[in-house]
């Protein structure tokens, strides 16, 4: 195949992760902070691999793609299968590519694929009404007009989307020689399947748990009404799991997998009662909690990550019945004890 970025350079992304054989992570690079987002290839017993979400679609991730393959001694006609474990662009972005490259059946859940849709397609309103949205709760016009231009930016990075093979809940999929459960949560992106090898005791987990960084809860119009819910039901569901080894989204590999889902729960715990705590003081919209929370120096990437986190728990505090929404006169909205 025609390599249309030259010529390849030494392979410095791609690691062979120790204890597992046959697993390789690639750090795809990705924006700021996180940096890269992780890539898994597993190796089949007949020759090829499947792709565990092949990260964000630019010019530049193609090459590393490119390289990562040339590295690893293999071509994109050795790809069985792209599997995703979730709609998010930093995982499902270059999946549509690869499979026009290909022809190899995209894997992910029925629920995240039409989460996609909400968020992507081309009829997609969404640039328009998260940013009215948060205008609604507080954000301040200059803010929401940026955040409008900034959503257009994700769709070069998730075009073309895929067709997909679905896989749900419960069911097994064969990857890199092993037997693997697909395990639905929600509350980080709805219809988020990690992988669970029991015979292993591994888990390719996504963004359900990650080491070191909470996964970004989001409260978006049209999407889970009760996302934080679902986070915390999905912790306590990915928990009672046996795992050695758990293979994240973002940062490195790690063995602490049941501790971290407990330290997970009471990290959202402890800013429920945060948020509590400022509510009792005096009333607020959610724009003023999110500062509050998160500080006023956030590029609008990461402020669109805390505002929606931010709108997450307080719908998590009115389903408590310790909080409760009012709207103004003018339309927008505040809460209270």
């Amino acid at each position: 195949m025609n390599r249309p970025y030259g010529r390849g350079i030494p392979l410095k992304r791609t690691e062979e992760i120790p204890v597992t054989e046959g697993m390789y992570r690639v750090k795809v690079t990705m924006s700021f902070p996180l940096r890269w987002v992780n890539s898994y290839v597993l190796s089949e017993p007949d020759g090829g691999i499947t792709i565990v979400d092949p990260g964000p679609r630019n010019p530049g991730t193609e090459q590393e793609w490119y390289d990562t393959l040339e590295g690893l001694g293999l071509t994109f006609g050795d790809i069985r299968q792209i599997v995703l474990t979730h709609h998010h662009p930093d995982h499902l972005g270059l999946s549509g590519w690869m499979q026009q490259m290909t022809g190899a059946p995209v894997r992910m859940s029925t629920r995240s694929r039409q989460e996609a849709d909400v968020m992507w397609r081309p009829q997609s309103s969404m640039s328009t009404t998260l940013p009215d949205y948060f205008g609604r709760h507080g954000m301040p016009e200059d803010m929401t007009g940026q955040m409008h231009e900034h959503m257009k930016t994700f769709i070069s990075q998730i075009t073309p989307l895929p067709g997909i093979t679905p896989i749900e809940d419960g069911e097994w999929l064969d990857m890199g020689g092993k037997q693997w459960v697909a395990v639905e949560t929600g509350g980080h992106a709805p219809g988020h399947i990690s992988f669970y090898a029991p015979e292993f005791l591994e888990i390719l987990c996504g963004d359900a748990v990650l080491p070191q960084i909470s996964p970004n809860i989001s409260l978006q119009p049209g999407s889970d009404p009760q996302p934080l819910q679902s986070y915390m039901e999905g912790l306590h569901r990915l928990g009672g799991l046996h795992v050695k080894q758990a293979y994240p989204g973002h940062r490195n590999p790690f063995s602490t997998f049941t501790e971290r889902t407990v330290q997970l729960l009471a990290h959202h715990e402890e800013r429920l009662q945060k948020m509590t705590e400022q509510l009792r003081e005096h009333p607020a919209n959610a724009y003023d909690l999110c500062v509050h929370m998160f500080g006023n120096r956030l590029g609008t990437h990461q402020l669109r990550f805390a505002m929606s986190e931010t709108l997450a728990h307080l719908q998590e505090l009115i389903r408590r019945e310790v909080a409760k929404q009012e709207q103004q006169p003018d339309g927008t909205f505040y809460f209270q004890i």
